[in-house]
């Protein structure tokens, strides 16, 4: 890859005065760009010229000023040149790394230099001779002028010196009556400022130039060095004979050959390897040699060649060469083994058509197949069958012992479903653990039934995956095409309503598609049309079923339950239309709704009282749910800590990163989060340890288990309660519908009780009146 081109110093070819006076960032910037090298030049320069000023002045005043005085002043002058000597030197080893921290003490330092100078000029002036203020002018213009020649990396400095001295200077002639040494001393400060500037002007140019003369030079280098280096590319030339002509090394090298065997050798047996079959050669190769002896241009041939005994492919471009009479006189250009991306690209083919876990044809391959099938059947009048299987029991290993496990499984039903096809069978993975086989040219629908029986007794046979005896069963919908589906899609949506059929028959079994099936999807299409309108329309409506303590029986919450009732459907079953409301996302409208009458309602009840509201993985994952709980909040007056939010274990499979993150801005508001259906799904014990959920749920089939003295939903509630317990988290037992339930969750140290033995979901009016009953009085 070439290197890339280092920038420009963003400087222009002349800069203005104020770019050469300039302080702080850009001075900072211009320090590294512009002196770079030249700052140890610059630290021998100054301390020459500042040592040299100090000794004439010292000279002169030593007959008019007291010795201390003059090394006091000694002392103080020594200091600040020490300090900008040192801090040049500390420019210097940190301007690549660009230290910020340096340039603010420099500034200072030098500025300290200027006032120390200054100090000479006052000290002059007071002691009133004239003969004594024009030497020490003489040695000023001597520090100014030397500053400006010497130092042209640094007009700053040179500038605030000639200006402060300067002006003293005139304002000392000036004052004692001098005025042609005043007009002289104005006139030395003009030509010195300027220059300083032009010597600033030609500095900054000069080292401009030579950073992009430097700039030019590297990339020169490095574009040669690449190329000499690189084994990627060579040169290659024919003769008209199409013998190799001055072989390069690199040329020689990729043929595994030294460059003196490859000259003179036939360049289209070299590329063929030796003791090639004729029969044997590639095409490429022999679009190769008709490209030549054509004598044409070619550009990004690719060839596969033979080096040794090992098959490689090499780009190739060639351009035909003439001699200086115009004649022909063979080929020359250059090529590159790209046989690593050629093989790369060849895995990315794959990849894209195979699946990378049980090496079958993937969705995209069977999009292809089942096209082919299709289009086969019409031409020829028959018909081919497109299978759609599913595994039984497949989430259950998954969940319980892992993916890795459930990947292992995987591949042993790949294979077995492998080894039943026959020659006019293709078995696919469209995903998961759903697999499709597409018959070509079947007989009738009995062929297809007996196939699909095969498949399921196959597949239903022990999975030995050590140390685990695993039993899975398989469900499968069939169709045929045409008749089912004119086309891919159509046929694969015909066989997935036949599997829904399986699934919801129990499974393990085989249906084939009836038109009757799409009536099931039609009314699942209308009850999502309904759905649509049922918030406008005011048909839903919110009931309440008691949660109260175990020991004391008092109420301590009510959950909220959503009711449709539907002009045209009646009253629809929450299993029916909530995974819609999911599935088409309405379910964020319609849970706002939700959350907002709840609210109005529980504010009405006891302050001890809390509303629990489920919450779907949509609502969650939504950005703006927060917002919709503050509404809802602020809207009814209810405070933050007597809202629960109920979610399932499922939340944490689409994204569990986004999930904490919005049960965390839930938590921080004040209100509570509950976890439903707890150890039926998802087992998310890392997120009880890092979130503070409030309750845990024990869903009602282990409860009931329990109370029926099932060992294994014994042994699950005592594990959920004590982890509960240890965290701080409150449990609640489901669904307890008798005494004896009541009794076992109880006595296995549940907090709470919800189930029909407390009371059944009812309307709003009898939830209010409940707070007068038995139940609360007790509290």
């Amino acid at each position: 890859m070439p290197a890339k081109r280092p920038s420009s110093p963003a400087y222009p070819a002349r800069p203005a005065t104020r770019q050469l006076c300039r302080v702080g960032e850009e001075y900072r910037r211009d320090f590294e760009e512009l002196r770079g090298d030249g700052i140890r030049a610059a630290i021998l320069n100054r301390t020459v010229i500042q040592c040299a000023a100090a000794s004439a002045a010292i000279c002169v005043l030593n007959r008019y000023l007291p010795v201390s005085l003059l090394l006091g002043w000694t002392v103080l002058l020594a200091t600040t040149l020490i300090c900008i000597l040192k801090l040049e030197r500390g420019l210097e080893a940190n301007r690549r790394r660009r230290v910020p921290r340096l340039f603010r003490p420099y500034i200072i330092a030098s500025g300290l230099n200027v006032c120390t100078w200054s100090t000479l000029v006052w000290m002059v002036a007071e002691v009133g001779n004239l003969e004594l203020q024009v030497q020490l002018w003489a040695v000023s213009a001597f520090l100014i002028a030397a500053s400006g020649m010497l130092l042209p990396g640094s007009p700053s400095f040179s500038i605030l010196l000639a200006g402060t001295l300067s002006a003293l200077h005139i304002a000392t002639f000036l004052a004692s009556g001098q005025f042609g040494m005043g007009a002289t001393a104005i006139a030395f400060a003009l030509l010195s400022a300027a220059g300083i500037v032009q010597s600033g002007r030609r500095y900054r140019t000069a080292k401009r130039a030579l950073a992009v003369l430097q700039e030019n030079e590297e990339v020169v280098s490095l574009l040669l060095r690449e190329f000499e280096d690189s084994d990627a590319d060579w040169l290659w030339e024919i003769d008209t004979t199409r013998r190799v002509r001055s072989a390069s090394r690199r040329f020689a090298y990729a043929l595994a050959r030294e460059p003196q065997e490859a000259e003179g050798q036939y360049f289209l047996a070299l590329l063929a390897g030796e003791g090639k079959n004729p029969v044997a050669v590639h095409a490429s190769l022999i679009d190769l040699a008709e490209r030549l002896n054509r004598r044409e241009s070619f550009s990004d041939l690719l060839v596969q060649v033979t080096i040794g005994d090992t098959p490689r492919w090499w780009e190739l471009s060639g351009t035909p060469k003439t001699d200086e009479y115009g004649r022909f006189a063979g080929f020359r250009g250059v090529g590159s083994d790209v046989t690593a991306a050629r093989l790369s690209s060849e895995k990315i083919a794959y990849l894209a058509r195979y699946d990378t876990l049980t090496g079958l044809p993937n969705r995209l391959m069977l999009t292809e197949v089942l096209g082919k099938a299709l289009e086969q059947a019409r031409e020829r009048g028959t018909t081919c069958a497109f299978l759609m299987i599913d595994l039984d029991r497949f989430k259950t290993v998954n969940d319980t012992l892992g993916h890795q496990v459930g990947d292992q499984l995987l591949a042993h039903v790949s294979e077995r479903l492998r080894g039943q096809m026959i020659e006019n069978q293709t078995c696919c993975r469209l995903g998961g653990d759903e697999f499709a086989v597409v018959i070509d040219n079947v007989g009738d629908a009995a062929d297809v039934a007996i196939t699909a029986q095969r498949i399921i007794d196959e597949l239903s046979q022990p999975y030995g995956i050590e140390p685990h005896m695993l039993f899975v069963g398989a469900s499968v919908g069939s169709a045929l095409g045409p008749r089912d589906g004119a086309n891919g899609e159509t046929l694969m949506r015909s066989a997935d309503l036949a599997l829904y059929r399986a699934k919801d028959a129990g499974g393990n079994a085989h249906f084939t598609y009836e038109p009757s099936l799409h009536a099931v999807a039609e009314e699942r299409r209308q009850l999502e049309a309904a759905l649509r309108t049922a918030l406008q329309a005011n048909e839903f409506e919110l009931e309440y079923q008691p949660v109260v303590d175990a020991q004391h029986e008092r109420i301590v919450g009510l959950e909220a339950l959503l009711r449709w009732n539907n002009a045209q459907h009646g009253l629809v079953s929450p299993s029916k239309f909530v995974p819609v409301a999911e599935d088409t996302r309405l379910v964020i409208p319609i849970g706002e709704w939700v959350l907002r009458k709840a609210c109005l309602e529980a504010i009405r009840w006891p302050d001890a009282v809390r509303i629990a509201v489920n919450v779907s993985g949509e609502q969650l994952l939504d950005p703006n749910f927060s917002a919709v709980i503050v509404r809802a909040l602020s809207d009814s007056g209810l405070t933050p800590q007597r809202l629960e939010i109920e979610v399932t274990e499922s939340i944490f499979l689409r994204d569990a990163n986004l999930a904490r993150t919005a049960l965390e801005e839930i938590m921080a508001l004040g209100c509570t989060v509950a976890l439903d259906d707890f150890g039926t799904g998802y087992s998310s014990l890392g997120y009880l340890r890092e979130l503070h959920f409030s309750t845990i749920k024990v869903d009602r089939s282990f409860v009931q288990g329990a109370a029926v003295g099932n060992s294994e939903c014994l042994a699950i509630i005592r594990a959920v309660v004590a982890m509960a317990n240890s965290l701080g988290i409150s449990t609640t037992a489901e669904g307890v519908e008798t005494i004896a339930e009541l009794d076992v969750a109880r006595s296995l140290g549940c907090n709470k009780i919800q189930g029909f033995y407390f009371g059944y979901p009812m309307p709003a009016s009898d939830a209010l009146e409940l707070f007068d009953s038995r139940l609360s009085s007790t509290g």
